[in-house]
């Protein structure tokens, strides 16, 4: 074995390729034992996860929690021979064997980031998910774990101890929370989103002065994505939402009505008392009859004992006509919400009638067709009752006024 020990003389007066050969042997081991954890292990574990009823499993392997874990295994086994490798002097076996540690202590906590991002996937199947979403939190988990665990490896490589690490990054608070100011932010606004309950996924949001205005698909600590009703996606900063004023239709979809709120301008000058050819005419209507009736005996009683005479005006009678109109109306709520229909003030655009009334569904497209066919109605019934619509003058009223006459 004479070759051998000069083999053994050559590499003690050549120390840099012993250590070159030890590292090198150190890196071959690793990858054959890294290749043969994924060959067996990790695939060993997929089987099983793919056999198994349960379903959190199958999140754990979409995070990469297993192939993290599986790399504690050689980065393990490597630590453990590195003292039979001849070939390697004491400061770097030393050197080698801080890798390990820092690297299984990186697996692990790249192993934990991935077990967080599986709980949360899990957490969002559950039904009660969109009212108290998680992902902020965990997003606040992972930053607080990756800060520390950084630590802990730098640490770990330069063989230090690692409070005295810890506290001497204190002259540096300043400098941390200039950098990480927004995420402070967004995680003390993500707090009172959630747990004021203020915004869920699938709620219909409006940001005025964001220019947002669609349905809720994500919130995260950083943003909340919205999906605007063209199609486009907003990004809003979290803490903007506590700034900016929101409103949120989530409280009137729950409740099953949708109010309509729009009013008709009438002339002023079309408003008049009823003949008492009209209001026998009215009193034969359906929606009338019962109005009218009430009426009749209700003037006729002031009408006895007082010198100022009261009359029925065609208005009133519309608005009487109106309120019948909309109770008959099986789209229109008629309990527990108002139920409205008013005179506004008169102004230089004439007299409004108001409608304040909510639909029994809660669907956009629904709701402005019910909508429309009611204004179609009353702007095409208007007329019936001697009343004129205003609106101002348009291009062809001019036309007539400037028309010869025949």
């Amino acid at each position: 074995m004479d070759w051998f020990d000069e083999f053994q003389k050559w590499l003690g007066d050549h120390s840099v390729a012993a250590n070159a050969l030890g590292v090198l042997g150190v890196i071959v081991a690793f990858l054959a034992l890294f290749a043969l954890t994924r060959l067996v292990l990790l695939r060993l574990i997929r089987r099983l996860v793919v056999r198994s009823k349960f379903t959190w499993d199958d999140e754990l392997v979409e995070s990469r929690f297993f192939r993290w874990v599986t790399m504690v295994v050689p980065t393990y086994v490597v630590r453990l021979l590195l003292p039979i490798n001849v070939l390697l002097d004491e400061v770097v076996q030393a050197w080698l064997g801080r890798i390990a540690i820092a690297f299984m202590a990186f697996a692990i906590m790249m192993a934990i980031g991935a077990l967080l991002t599986a709980v949360n996937a899990v957490y969002e199947k559950r039904p009660d998910a969109r009212n108290r979403p998680i992902k902020g939190y965990v997003q606040v988990a992972k930053i607080l774990l990756y800060s520390f665990g950084t630590i802990i490896v730098v640490a770990l490589l330069a063989d230090q101890e690692l409070w005295p690490l810890i506290t001497g990054l204190g002259a540096f608070t300043a400098v941390l929370l200039l950098i990480f100011k927004d995420t402070i932010l967004s995680l003390v606004a993500s707090v009172q989103l959630t747990s004021n309950n203020l915004v869920r996924v699938g709620d219909w949001i409006e940001v005025p002065a964001l220019g947002v205005d669609g349905d809720v698909v994500d919130i995260a600590l950083h943003t909340v994505k919205v999906k605007n009703f063209d199609n486009t996606v907003s990004s809003v900063p979290t803490h903007q939402l506590i700034v900016k004023q929101f409103k949120n239709w989530r409280a009137m979809s729950e409740s099953g009505g949708r109010r309509i709120k729009r009013s008709i301008a009438l002339d002023m000058t079309s408003v008049r008392f009823l003949s008492e050819k009209e209001i026998g005419s009215y009193g034969e209507s359906s929606l009338l009859k019962d109005y009218i009736a009430a009426k009749k005996v209700e003037l006729a009683a002031h009408n006895e004992t007082s010198v100022s005479r009261r009359h029925l005006t065609n208005l009133g009678t519309f608005r009487a006509y109106l309120i019948a109109y909309l109770r008959n109306h099986p789209k229109i709520h008629q309990d527990g919400m108002t139920f409205l229909v008013r005179q506004l003030a008169p102004s230089e655009t004439g007299v409004g009638i108001e409608l304040y009334v909510f639909t029994t569904t809660t669907a956009w497209v629904e709701y402005e067709g019910i909508q429309a066919d009611i204004f179609d109605h009353i702007i095409a019934i208007v007329p019936e009752f001697g009343l004129r619509v205003f609106q101002s003058p348009s291009g062809s009223d001019f036309a007539k006024l400037a028309a010869p006459e025949a």
